[in-house]
């Protein structure tokens, strides 16, 4: 028999050591080392329908001119947001870790895609629930069937007769990777989804399912399949108290995909993040508001991100940011109030409260405003976060505003990066955030001078003229002011 191997993984990174340690080398964490037992047969393998060739296809190095490139054929799901998240679809033999907040939605939101894919063959491999609870979950995101709808029958989803998709989705209820495996290579579906990673295990690793070792082997089983079958593949993974995924740290770096689902529960929308893509772009953005049916896709988000207000009120302003490829208007809202305290609070809401502090120094430096003993709050509204600099100008406007308490004007927007000397810098794709501010009715933008440097020699370079909303180019923040309130 083989001797059993018994080694100690931290939980917080998922470094291995023949020892206990106190002290991780690798995260510098206390106290997170965990003995696992490990045994693996090197001559067993899991079990699924794969050509001779591929395992006995020695690779050779090839010149890069040689290399044949074909643009990859994506399959395309009916959800938009969805598909823009990706990259344009779903790629063959893809590993796509999806990982969210406990009662998020993360489940409702793949059972949903799973139902929804038209003429695909979908497995959802369930750890976590029974038949039964999948049932009540799918009749509840479909409980008319639609035309081109789902119902659920015998652990089988299918469209109903005469329905716009030709494809099944299949429910099973199953841990251990080689039954999987087993139920894979006798379905053959296009498309399978496990819920979640943290359940499955492995006949080859003794420990518990959940370790380190146990979620490693069984994403490389998974990862394995994806790529000799090219059978997309949809993980759905837990997050800790930090709000990283669990698990080991090669977990992210295994997957072709990492996408987050963020949100507050006690709101309705949800967010859907790009963390990694190997296939696209890694900072794309996709919105969904929860209903009782499921989710639904936000097309226009600026809309739902911008308040009715029937009065002007002090300490409110627009600001035209960028989401990946999507522009966006969001309000970003500011109180200042005198510090009843010895020490003033600063508290930001979906903004970086340490770029926040270097926003309340340059404004108290550069055209003082004495901020210093003043309670400072910022809220984005949406319960989203946002990291684009550009939103630096709007975010000092409803400062100043509510420091003065001036409204800033109804249709006013603002999309510049401040400096630590106060100069308004330019920002990426600025003919985007014009086109987003027009077409939403605002009338006029305050952006940087030099976004545009060369706007007054060369006119068919850069066209103001097709812009109907007034554009104020500015070069630093006293001249913003000046501009706004005298």
């Amino acid at each position: 028999m083989a001797k059993t191997k018994i080694a100690y993984f931290c939980q917080s990174c998922g470094f291995e050591s023949a020892k206990w340690l106190g002290k991780c080398p690798s995260c510098q964490q206390w106290n997170t080392f965990v003995e696992e037992v490990i045994e693996k047969d090197p001559k067993s393998v899991p079990t699924w329908k794969v050509s001779s060739t591929t395992q006995q296809r020695a690779n050779k190095p090839v010149e890069v001119a040689d290399i044949t490139f074909t643009e990859e054929d994506r399959l395309l799901t009916p959800d938009k947001e969805f598909n823009r998240v990706l990259g344009g679809g779903i790629v063959a033999g893809s590993l796509v870790l999806i990982g969210g907040e406990p009662g998020i939605g993360k489940s409702t939101l793949m059972l949903q895609l799973a139902l929804n894919m038209p003429n695909i063959k979908v497995l959802y491999v369930s750890g976590e629930e029974s038949e039964k609870q999948i049932k009540m979950r799918a009749e509840r995101l479909t409980p008319q069937p639609p035309e081109g709808g789902a119902f659920v029958q015998s652990g089988v989803i299918s469209p109903p007769l005469g329905g716009r998709g030709g494809g099944a989705c299949y429910i099973l209820t199953e841990t251990s990777t080689q039954n999987i495996f087993k139920q894979i290579e006798e379905l053959e579906p296009d498309l399978v989804v496990v819920d979640s990673i943290q359940t499955l295990h492995s006949s080859h690793i003794e420990s518990t399912p959940g370790s380190v070792s146990q979620v490693r082997e069984c994403t490389a089983e998974l990862l394995r399949f994806a790529k000799e079958s090219a059978t997309p593949v949809f993980l759905i993974g837990h997050i800790t108290k930090d709000g990283a995924i669990a698990g080991p740290k090669i977990l992210e770096h295994m997957v072709d995909t990492v996408l987050q689902f963020e949100g507050d529960r006690h709101h309705v929308y949800r967010i859907l993040r790009t963390v990694k893509n190997r296939f696209g772009s890694a900072s794309e953005l996709g919105i969904y508001e929860m209903l009782g049916e499921g989710l639904r896709e936000v097309s226009n988000p600026s809309e739902i991100l911008l308040s009715q207000r029937d009065e002007p009120l002090s300490g409110i302003t627009i600001s035209a940011t960028l989401e990946g490829m999507r522009p966006m208007l969001i309000e970003t809202q500011a109180l200042v109030s005198t510090s009843a305290y010895g020490t003033p609070q600063r508290n930001a809401n979906g903004f970086d409260a340490k770029r926040m502090s270097m926003l309340l120094a340059v404004l108290e430096k550069r055209c003082g405003f004495k901020l210093g003993a003043q309670d400072v709050f910022l809220n984005i509204t949406g319960g989203i976060k946002v990291e684009d600099p550009a939103i630096d100008l709007g975010l000092a406007a409803a400062i100043i505003s509510s420091y003065q308490n001036i409204p800033i004007p109804f249709k006013t927007c603002f999309a510049g990066e401040i400096g630590l000397s106060g100069e308004i810098r330019a920002v990426n794709r600025v003919e985007q955030r014009i086109a987003e501010a027009q077409k939403l009715g605002f009338e006029q933008i305050y952006i940087s001078k030099y976004n545009m440097p060369s706007a007054a020699q060369d006119k068919k370079r850069i066209d103001l003229s097709r812009y109907t909303i007034d554009i104020k180019m500015v070069a630093n923040i006293e001249e913003v002011f000046e501009l706004l309130f005298g």
